[in-house]
């Protein structure tokens, strides 16, 4: 009998099902279909049976009008299985010519399925994103995993027998529960999960020894964890030729396609780089974009069997590009007046983007206002701070992990490869941050797993409590961080040795990749310790001692403590070090900046009353000697140096009443005196903290001492893009106090490396409607604006320095939560958080930034 739903199930033998294992509510969605709406009417007509195989092996009817579009099937299935992530899905069939592709959304079943009595069609995974964590639900991850169970028992997904039994060891983890060793091995012997499995039951069973405890939402995560990192993870093979008649095997992934030949890749093709794909008969044809380097040949040319062969992969190409590189469906093309010309086929459905927008955005809408209370009972939307603490560790550890490869990968390609980098360096490099960065990648994971079950995307509520972070951190703290130092010292040793090398590392900073100094990036190992320190310290200062993460937190905190106390020496003498090499890059006309026993204590404007009056002049204070230099017109954009006055001997007298100029006072040295005048006296301080809470109020700053114009073209102005290139980074912190007319002292600095926060804002322009969705990095007294957080480079940065933070008045008329507003001059920016700890926290941290970067010489 059919189901309300338009399905029925066929007396196959059940396996567990989706249902029972995950415990799914009923009404969490549809598919492909805006909230609380139905699947769409079926036109009118004959109605046949559709036989469809799911994941499980089990096998589900359909009755459906024959002049239904493929859509209309496919909303269909992920009805029945209440899916809302369907859009990774396709259901693919064999067509009369033996070959199987995926069921077209746009056409007519008819026109598709010959005998649709006589066919089965599969409920498979079409697209695979490299990273599973961008899969919300665990139903999504659940079948995904039978994907992969799939693939590897029919060897399509080919890999080494240790990663074969390690992820043998998770399927039968959440097929069976906890290791046995009886029942293990009985399980084994009556069902076969790999190729060739018996001489490998041993070491399946060593693994399923270690898995103990573990859910099968972690066994399932567990298991895409192992498959993601294959080779062959995703990947179809299409036969081909090139045109000498070589055999070649295509594949296409989310980010290109490619040519192997044997189990060898010879061509990648990332989609950037292609400029049409197309077929002429069995011929595919890639047209690349025009090489700088003319490197290649504008056309490539592969023979495939047939032209349906050519088309079907074709097909896939098209829908791969559009799904992963588009932000949203593609608009179908107008139909032509006289004649067709070519193939109409079009990607049709949401792109990756839009599922992942969708499912977070509108995920209370799919539940029925009776239901919200035993939603909420389950935590499904945290709002206890401590979830909100430890989401501040993921998204931080997110952009500290692509700051490690920013050493490991992008400096490695560009300097590391050079005859001109010494073996030393290029080891010394390796050793320190290889395994920094594949065990922070670990600790990642683990963060990311954690967060998805305490956020309720799982049947954590069931399984145990998951809403805790201090265990992780506690068994993922390590203290082998003192190399930094020798890396710092190897390659300032090097760059000396070697003009070419340093000529590199310059070429290197100017990358779009390399968004702060490369020294920073160094030196990041030491200061996350430090975030860590401060995210353990806030979870101890949230929880009542009887709390059961409050145990694991303070032993996790007690161990980091004692680290950084340990390391607190070196890291002031890194910091230290890692400025005077960055200060030698900005100015010119003095030698030897970096000497032995040297400190720098602060950098900034003031003016210096000469014969022509007070022109503006940068300041560098250290502890024995002070440089006043103006900023040159050279295409470097750097600072010439002046002159240089020894502390030693040096007195202050303050000269206000002598020269009748505000805040000014007078340098007096042994050989040389100096009037200067600062802009402002030092300001009331910009927040207040209470015992029980990090923010209590947001009293305006005075802006009266901001007194030079800065227009929208600045290099630091409030629209400065990282795409225009010059031959020197513009916006170092050197260059914004120029233009600022501003101060940063070493404290500062210091004050600002320890707190870094990462995640999702809102952005609202003064004058614009809406809101854009960013990823946002606060470090180095700068917000640096992503698409996503899996950007590699920033598309934009905003230095702070100067800018006052407050919440926006009545009369602004921004009616939601958790705004702030920063504004300098007449540059206006509306950020929205997601939460109260979110606005908190970016709103002290800038606004404390803001009030010591203010302090002035004196």
């Amino acid at each position: 009998m059919c189901e309300a739903n338009g399905s029925k199930q066929v007396s196959t033998p059940m396996a567990s099902g989706t249902g029972q294992r995950l415990g799914a509510p009923d009404t969490l969605g549809i598919s492909t279909l805006d909230p609380g709406h139905k699947p769409p009417a079926m036109p009118p007509g004959r109605h046949v049976t559709i036989r469809v195989r799911m994941l499980d092996d089990t096998e589900e009817l359909f009755d459906i009008s024959q002049k239904s579009t493929g859509k209309v099937l496919f909303d269909l299935v992920c009805s029945h299985m209440n899916l809302i992530e369907g859009d990774y899905f396709g259901l693919e069939f064999q067509n009369h010519q033996k070959m199987m592709v995926w069921l077209d959304h746009i056409k007519p079943i008819i026109k598709q399925l010959r005998r649709p009595k006589h066919t089965i069609l599969r409920f498979a995974v079409k697209f695979f994103p490299p990273d599973h964590a961008q899969l919300l639900e665990e139903l999504t991850r659940y079948l995904f995993a039978l994907q992969i169970k799939q693939d590897v028992s029919c060897g399509r997904l080919t890999c080494n027998d240790t990663s074969a039994a390690l992820m043998v060891s998770h399927i039968i983890q959440s097929e069976i529960g906890d290791f046995e060793e009886s029942q293990c091995r009985s399980h084994l012997l009556n069902n076969n999960y790999i190729p060739e499995q018996m001489p490998m039951i041993d070491k399946i069973m060593e693994f399923h020894s270690k898995n103990i405890g573990q859910t099968p939402a972690e066994s399932d995560f567990q298991l895409l964890e192992v498959a993601r990192r294959l080779e062959m993870y995703g990947i179809r093979l299409h036969p081909a030729k090139d045109r000498e008649g070589t055999r070649l095997r295509w594949m296409v992934y989310k980010g290109y396609c490619s040519s192997l030949q044997g189990h060898t890749k010879i061509n990648a093709f990332n989609w950037s780089k292609v400029r049409k794909l197309s077929f002429k008969r069995k011929r595919f044809l890639i047209k690349l974009r025009p090489d700088l380097n003319n490197s290649y040949q504008d056309t490539l040319e592969f023979l495939m069997g047939s032209r349906d062969c050519c088309k079907v992969f074709w097909k896939i190409c098209v829908e791969y590009h559009a799904f992963f590189r588009l932000f949203e469906e593609p608009k179908p093309k107008p139909k032509p007046v006289l004649f067709t010309r070519g193939s109409a086929f079009r990607f049709s459905g949401r792109t990756q983007k839009q599922v992942i927008d969708y499912v977070r955005e509108s995920e209370f809408k799919k539940i029925p206002f009776e239901s919200l209370l035993s939603v909420v009972s389950l935590q499904r939307f945290p709002t206890d701070r401590a979830y909100f603490i430890a989401k501040e560790l993921l998204t931080t550890e997110r952009t500290y992990l692509k700051d490690l490869e920013v050493v490991t990968v992008s400096f490695q390609s560009a300097v590391g490869q050079d005859e001109a980098t010494p073996d030393s360096l290029k080891n010394t490099v390796l050793s320190t941050f290889e395994p920094l960065h594949k065990f922070h990648a670990g600790f990642l994971r683990e963060v990311e797993q954690r967060l998805a079950l305490w956020e309720g995307r799982s049947n954590a509520h069931i399984k145990g409590d998951y809403q805790h972070i201090g265990d992780v951190m506690l068994n993922n703290l390590q203290a082998n961080l003192h190399k930094q130092s020798e890396v710092l010292l190897e390659l300032e040793k090097a760059c000396r040795a070697s003009r070419r090398l340093e000529g590199l590392c310059r070429d290197f900073e100017l990358q779009k990749v390399c968004y702060v100094p490369l020294n920073v990036f160094i030196l990041r190992p030491l200061h996350r310790l430090s975030h860590y320190k401060q995210i353990l310290e806030r979870l101890c200062k949230h929880y009542p001692a009887t709390h059961g993460d409050f145990r694991d937190c303070r032993a996790a905190l007690a161990d980091v403590s004692e680290m950084v106390e340990q390391l607190q020496g070196s890291l002031i003498k890194m910091e230290n070090f890692q400025k005077l090499l960055e200060l030698k890059k900005d100015l010119i006309g003095v030698d030897n900046l970096v000497v032995p026993g040297r400190e720098f204590i602060r950098l900034g404007c003031l003016s210096k009353l000469s014969g022509k009056g007070l022109q503006q002049r940068m300041f560098f204070l250290f502890n024995d000697v002070i440089l006043y230099t103006s900023r040159g017109m050279m295409g470097t954009n750097q600072f010439r140096v002046h002159g240089q006055l020894p502390l030693h001997g040096m007195t202050i007298r303050e000269s206000e009443d002598e020269w009748g100029v505000p805040h000014a006072f007078t340098l007096v040295g042994q050989q040389q005196s100096l009037v200067v005048a600062a802009s402002a006296l030092l300001p009331s301080p910009p927040y207040s903290l209470s015992s029980s809470n990090d923010l209590l109020t947001f009293p305006e700053c005075p802006e009266d001492s901001l007194v030079e114009a800065e227009s929208e073209d600045d290099i630091t102005a409030s629209h400065t893009s990282l795409e225009r290139s010059s031959p020197h980074r513009g916006n170092t912190m050197v260059h914004v106090c120029w233009h600022r007319n501003t101060s940063v002292s070493m404290v500062d600095f210091s004050l600002a490396v320890e707190n870094q926060l990462s995640g999702n804002l809102l952005r609202k322009f003064k004058n614009s409607n809406g809101w854009q969705k960013l990823w946002v990095v606060f470090t180095n007294f700068s917000l640096f604006f992503y698409k996503s957080h899996q950007d590699d480079y920033p598309l934009a940065s905003l230095p702070l320095l100067g800018y006052s933070v407050t919440v926006p008045s009545e009369s602004e008329n921004i009616h939601k939560e958790y705004v702030f507003k920063l504004h300098f001059k007449s540059h206006v920016y509306y950020f929205r958080s997601e939460s109260e700890y979110t606005f908190e926290r970016y709103s002290v941290i800038i606004r404390v930034h803001n009030y010591f970067v203010r302090l002035q010489l004196c």
